[in-house]
């Protein structure tokens, strides 16, 4: 990653001087290879998004019923890729939990649509080739081609560069940083190597991988398909076919990675760590920096676990990862997915469990959480890339002045979520004593409520103090509020509950629904003096 001025002490100390980058204009969210908030999903089509609302419901995608899932993963197939459809790696894996409840007509068809490319051109969606196949070979990868028809690539070249990126995806992500290789799925393809197939795919679908073959537990191999050549006619984002092809390897390959550990997984967590890996195999391309408007970075006050096939949080929340990993160490999202992996009644834990237990060691999920969300208010301080990102937006804020000393705001949170309010001292308070006294009411302690406040001082350092609430979700501090000394206070407040009502046909964790949403905060804030003892 390139190198800026990173203060991780901020992640870990409960109250840190930190020194102040300058900040990025509102709106400059990074250069993204696809260009500002366009799609260009790893498995999909291109579809550009809407802004996120503040206060209006998010439409989430609720989970596929088995015919659902069929009708939904032939469509994508197809080239007909509708806003409200998901990646056509998460379609293919839906339809194929799927398969054993569907029969007839409707089964053979959800075979044809699983089927490899290799296994010809009786598809009646015409995903199969029509001419004979030939393949290449590394250490852990075959590449399957043909060398006619509209699925032919430009020559040996590109095939070769092809093979080149992913034996070397494979290295970074399996050899440097020790994830679970692809299983292997016996003689299938020729040998048990991964197999990957370049096809035509249409405009904007980069590629997929499919789960296969069940192995032990909740474990997979499977198979990717990817573009025959990243046409620019096809994929006019500016981005070049190399690096379309670079990104797509280390997204999809990781979503190979992800079925040796649980191929059921929620798909939150597939889809925001394998957008994360892009961050680890191609770092300086920053494709994923499209992404981040619709991230907790700039949409904190929509869920964390949230799936939208209209926005596309599961791929901006990459952001979530990413933290994590610059204040612990890019070693924890494999902890993550071992966790999720980890034997339970009915299967591994699902994503948010697993996120818990990794973070038990580490203060709680509660409390890291509450961070993250303070820490997006500023990432210009807290993300090595962060000057090219845009800081969460607030619910409020207020200047105070001796004329006007107090002000609240009051906000409704949802689960794993979070907001902030920002208030400044006006030039009349400029004497040492001013201190602002900041009241939180929030929810209960079940519904794991926390707030942060950060004073932002006027020699371009931040300090950081936990309001430590009570049982009813109370509680309050007192920070320095001179005009001479602070420039501004932030409160930010998060929802941290991980209390869910699971199977609930939901594309949530858990397939559940929150406990816990709507949560109401209110902060107070007062300009205070302070007076001298009397002796």
């Amino acid at each position: 990653m390139r190198s800026i001025l990173v203060l991780l002490s901020f992640l870990t100390s409960t109250a840190t001087a930190l020194a102040l980058v300058p900040a990025v204009p509102a709106g400059a969210a990074g250069g993204s290879a696809h260009g500002g908030d366009q799609g260009g999903d790893r498995g999909r089509v291109a579809i550009a998004r809407p802004a996120v609302p503040r206060t209006a419901p998010v439409p989430l995608a609720p989970q596929a019923s088995p015919r659902a899932a069929l009708d939904t993963a032939g469509r994508i197939l197809q080239g007909d890729t509708r806003t409200g459809d998901p990646s056509a790696t998460v379609a293919l894996r839906d339809l194929w939990l799927a398969r054993p409840d569907l029969t007839g007509a409707d089964a053979a068809e959800a075979e044809a649509i699983l089927a490899r490319p290799t296994d010809g051109p009786d598809d009646p969606f015409g995903n199969g080739y029509s001419v004979p196949a030939e393949k290449t070979c590394g250490a852990h990868v075959c590449v399957h081609y043909v060398a006619s028809t509209a699925d032919a690539t430009p020559g040996l070249a590109w095939i070769d560069l092809t093979l080149a990126t992913l034996e070397n995806t494979y290295a970074r992500e399996v050899g440097e940083l020790g994830y679970r290789a692809p299983l292997g799925d016996g003689t299938h393809g020729g040998d048990s190597k991964l197999d990957v197939y370049l096809k035509d795919l249409g405009t904007g679908l980069y590629g997929y991988c499919a789960a296969e073959y069940r192995k032990k537990g909740r474990t997979a191999s499977g198979f990717c398909v990817l573009d025959n050549d990243y046409s620019p006619t096809q994929f006019p984002s500016g981005t070049s076919p190399q690096d379309n092809l670079t990104v797509t390897a280390a997204h999809e390959f990781f979503h190979a990675v992800q079925y040796a550990y649980d191929y059921a997984e929620d798909p939150w967590m597939m889809e925001s760590t394998a957008t994360w890996m892009e961050e680890r195999v191609a770092d300086d391309i920053d494709d994923n920096r499209q992404y981040l408007p619709y991230s907790q970075l700039q949409a904190p006050y929509v869920p964390l676990d949230a799936f939208s096939s209209t926005y596309g949080f599961q791929y901006g929340n990459w952001i979530f990862w990413e933290y994590l990993s610059q204040t612990y160490s890019q070693g924890i999202v494999k902890k993550a997915w071992r966790a999720a992996a980890s034997p339970r009644k009915g299967g591994g834990r699902y994503s948010v469990q697993a996120v818990q237990s990794v973070l038990k060691a580490k203060g709680g999920l509660t409390q890291v959480y509450a961070d993250f969300a303070a820490a997006n208010t500023m990432p210009g301080l807290v993300y090595e890339e962060g000057t090219a990102y845009t800081g969460a937006p607030r619910a409020g804020e207020a200047t105070l002045t001796k004329a006007s000393r107090s002000w609240s705001k009051r906000a409704e949170v949802d689960h794993l979520a979070g907001d902030s309010v920002r208030v400044q001292p006006g030039a009349d308070l400029s004497g040492g004593k001013w201190r602002l006294r900041v009241r939180v009411d929030g929810p209960s302690r079940a519904a794991s409520p926390a707030a942060t406040v950060l004073v932002h001082k006027a020699d371009g350092t931040v300090t950081r103090m936990r309001v430590r609430l009570d049982g009813r979700g109370r509680g309050s501090t007192l920070a320095p509020f001179s005009a001479a000394k602070v420039s501004a206070v932030t409160v930010s407040f998060a929802n941290a509950s991980t209390r869910y009502r699971c199977n609930q046909k939901t594309s949530l964790a858990c397939s559940g629904s929150s406990r816990d949403d709507n949560e109401k905060f209110t902060v107070r804030t007062t300009a205070t003096k302070k007076h001298a003892r009397r002796g």
